[in-house]
């Protein structure tokens, strides 16, 4: 059981990447799916959840209008399209799941959830 997150890189100020979240061993889809990032010497940050609630998709006021998460149940994958992007967007960046939904705050923290992937680094520069 893993979730493994892929699609870093470098990119320029301005641009976009398209970060997947891949779970084998479990299906996604009644999981609530969260999106984090941590840059070095910074505490970890929630940039995005999906509630397996509701549906409903959660953002931080940092990132809300830039990033968009999204889930595909055929591939067992979740998405973060991350557009108009920024230098202090640099970070690694990890998906985590959750069988639960104990609100925004809850999943924006990411404590205690069920399963976490390894990360995948984000570098904005130009």
């Amino acid at each position: 059981v893993q979730l493994q997150a892929s699609g870093g890189g470098l990119v320029q100020p301005g641009g976009s990447l398209r970060l997947s979240c891949v779970a084998s061993g479990f299906t996604l889809d009644p999981y609530t799916i969260g999106w984090f990032r941590q840059a070095p010497g910074e505490e970890r940050e929630g940039v995005s959840c999906l509630s397996v609630s509701d549906g409903h998709t959660y953002y931080p006021d940092s990132v809300k209008g830039r990033f968009t998460i999204s889930r595909d149940n055929a591939k067992n994958t979740v998405y973060l399209q991350m557009n108009i992007l920024k230098p202090e967007d640099t970070a690694v960046y990890y998906c985590a799941a959750d069988r639960n939904w104990f609100g925004e705050s809850w999943c924006l923290k990411g404590d205690n959830m069920d399963f976490w992937g390894k990360g995948t680094q984000v570098t904005v520069s130009s």
